[in-house]
């Protein structure tokens, strides 16, 4: 009878063990997803996330993309938010510059930070930005008006993606939020 009771206890401690183990597992790998998944779309330009570039070593192409801009705020954030052109024709492999321009219109210092996207999706792996404001949270005092610049080049290497080859039009759109810890 002892034997069937200690055998009994051991079954139940590798159930209990096993049961924790995987509940331990999970739980890192949901505190892992997020960071995960953000260097997924990084590396692969999935929904489409541009890569960032240090420089750019691309060959010049002849062809030319219409890089259409986009600038949203989100709500309750009382910031004005507009490219200063709707549209920029750019030359593959080429380095191009654009600006945002953005006015705070509260009467108190806001802090935003933006979010990016390009489409179509599968664009984003080709669309590269060498500086933009949205790397980092960007102040503004009551009623000031700052210009943003965003560096960037399309690489060549999207004329080789048999699916967007022919592909005439991207979109860089922004949105701004207001940090929550201000």
């Amino acid at each position: 009878m002892n034997k069937i009771l200690g055998k009994r206890h051991l079954n139940n401690r590798a159930i209990v063990s096993g049961l924790l183990t995987i509940v331990v597992f999970m739980a890192l790998l949901t505190y892992a997803s997020v960071p995960l998944y953000n260097l997924f779309c990084r590396v692969t330009g999935f929904g489409g996330t541009p890569q960032i570039s240090s420089a750019n070593n691309s060959i010049l192409l002849g062809d030319m993309i219409s890089v259409r801009l986009d600038a949203n705020t989100g709500s309750g954030l009382d910031w004005f938010f507009y490219p200063e052109e709707n549209v920029h024709d750019v030359r593959i492999g080429e380095n191009n510059l654009v600006n945002y321009i953005v006015e705070n219109n509260s009467g108190y210092i806001v802090t935003g930070t933006s979010v990016f996207n390009i489409t179509p999706n599968q664009a984003g792996k080709y669309f590269n930005k060498i500086e933009c404001f949205c790397f980092k949270s960007t102040e503004l005092q009551p009623n000031e008006i700052k210009v943003m610049p965003v560096s960037f080049f399309i690489d060549p290497e999207i004329k080789n993606d048999v699916f967007i080859s022919n592909l005439s039009e991207i979109t860089l759109s922004y949105t701004f939020y207001e940090n929550s810890d201000t």
